[in-house]
């Protein structure tokens, strides 16, 4: 009886591991070849496992892209969400979010640079979801902005246009980013949050510098 129980968990962590195996190598193959370049074998062979072994985990190499793709945008609005509720001051909410966002797309430069870059590729209904949480990005951004100047904090021409501006200079990060780049992650965020209140218009004894 004990076998019978185990057995069924033992087998969801296993399709688990299998499915991570395949993300992590089209990740790999993705950023590598790019993905119109990659074929599912490719994928298939960097995960150890056979093409049609593939398809019982995900039906096409669009739904690799879009598990991805989600995945990265649902982490990145997660980390913009905690920002916004770390107090009531925009400077210092501003400051956290540009500071993670930007973290976020050094260390995770590979993913970022798939998520980011091969939007264009994921089939309608996946680009449409993943439109969303960008949506549900940028206003998370641009509510922190118009707080910032509604206070007086900020001095901006358009909000909207400045958002757009703060999330592109952490996008962009991912696009340059490496291993050997000589700032880390924390430094280059620490450096961008203060680049990012300058932009804003940020009272000069509140940026940082």
């Amino acid at each position: 009886m004990r076998l019978q129980r185990e057995v069924p968990g033992l087998l969801r962590r296993q399709v688990r591991q299998a499915a991570r195996r395949l993300l992590l190598a089209a990740v790999d193959s993705f950023a590598r070849r790019g993905y119109h370049a990659t074929t599912t074998r490719d994928i298939a062979t960097a995960a150890g496992m056979s093409p049609a072994a593939l398809y019982i985990h995900y039906p096409s190499k669009a739904a690799l892209l879009a598990e991805i793709s989600r995945t990265g945008h649902r982490a990145t609005l997660e980390l913009v969400e905690r920002a916004e509720a770390a107090g009531s001051d925009p400077v210092e909410r501003m400051r956290a979010l540009a500071e993670s966002f930007t973290v976020w797309h050094a260390r995770g430069h590979t993913v970022g640079r798939i998520v980011n870059h091969e939007l264009h590729a994921l089939p309608e209904e996946d680009f449409a979801a993943v439109a969303e949480l960008r949506i549900r990005i940028e206003e998370t951004v641009l509510r922190i902005i118009a707080d910032g100047v509604a206070q007086g904090l900020f001095h901006v021409p358009d909000q909207r246009t400045a958002a757009r501006a703060v999330t592109s200079l952490g996008i962009d990060v991912s696009r340059w980013y490496t291993e050997r780049s000589s700032e880390s992650p924390e430094e280059l965020g620490r450096r961008y949050g203060q680049l990012v209140l300058r932009m804003l218009g940020a009272p000069a004894g509140r940026t940082g510098d």
